[in-house]
């Protein structure tokens, strides 16, 4: 059975024309086990007439939900209903959109076929699908963040991240700095004047290489910094920090980097 789910999911996969609600929708969903594509067995014993079943053909029928009910507890099975149960709760702490969810249960089900999550944790494996969606759609989550909300570790997600880009041969790109200005604005509550800024002064900072290698959401959190002290907005290193969920060290020390790069030695001393 491993080996049919990797058929049963397109290779080139497009979540936003299976996007469901629920089995009610009566679409199909990679987020539920068995994609909503099963059936169920009824418990009553008459026909679509509402004529009573011979013995025989209730024996059938017995017979048939044993197998049916021994089905859906399969080991594939429970590993696909757990995943996907925790893959709704994360999805409602993080706020990721439909289209997000749908590749997570697709890259989880590749890795289910092969046989990935053999001697690791379900929590680790669909919280490294989860990022690397996030990833590949442009959705600014960090590690952290989806760590926090799975309640695992920063490093084991980023193990179970290394395996899955390993052995599903993926290639994904570093986010951009500029990808969580809004987001850390939006929770520091800063003015759109002083994001622009701050997009600036990540674009001229890009432009000289600067930002290479270094963490995405440091530099979006030193650059709004930066660009409250031109645009003398009050907006504390603590209060920036907190919303970004980078230390006070590392802003002052990323924003000290930016300053010498760019030549803003007249905003920060």
């Amino acid at each position: 059975m491993i080996e049919k789910i990797e058929t049963m999911v397109p290779e080139h996969y497009n979540s936003e024309q299976h996007v469901g609600s629920g089995r009610s929708s009566g679409r199909v969903s990679l987020t539920m086990a068995d994609m909503g594509l099963s059936t169920i067995i009824g418990a009553k014993n008459n026909d679509a007439t509402g004529k009573s079943l011979s013995a025989d053909m209730k024996n059938t029928f017995y017979r048939l939900r044993i197998w049916d009910s021994r089905s859906r507890s399969h080991s594939i099975d429970k590993s696909l209903r757990s995943a996907f149960i925790l893959l709704n709760s994360i999805k409602e702490k993080l706020a990721v959109p439909d289209t997000v969810v749908e590749n997570t249960a697709h890259l989880y089900r590749k890795a289910l076929s092969k046989k990935l999550t053999r001697g690791r944790n379900i929590a680790g494996v669909i919280s490294a699908s989860l990022y690397i969606s996030c990833k590949e759609a442009g959705i600014p989550r960090t590690l952290a963040d989806i760590a926090d909300a799975s309640n695992i570790s920063v490093k084991d997600l980023s193990r179970h991240v290394r395996v899955l880009v390993k052995n599903l041969d993926l290639k994904l790109e570093a986010y951009d700095s500029s990808e969580f200005v809004t987001r850390i604005a939006s929770i520091a509550q800063i003015s759109e004047k002083t994001q622009r800024g701050a997009l600036n002064i990540l674009s001229d900072a890009k432009e000289k290489g600067a930002t290479e290698g270094k963490n995405p959401v440091a530099m979006a959190a030193s650059s709004l910094y930066l660009s409250c002290m031109m645009n003398n907005e009050d907006k504390s290193q603590r209060k920036i920090a907190a919303a970004s969920g980078i230390s006070m060290v590392t802003i002052r020390t990323r924003a000290r980097f930016l300053v010498q790069t760019l030549n803003l030695s007249n905003v920060f001393a």
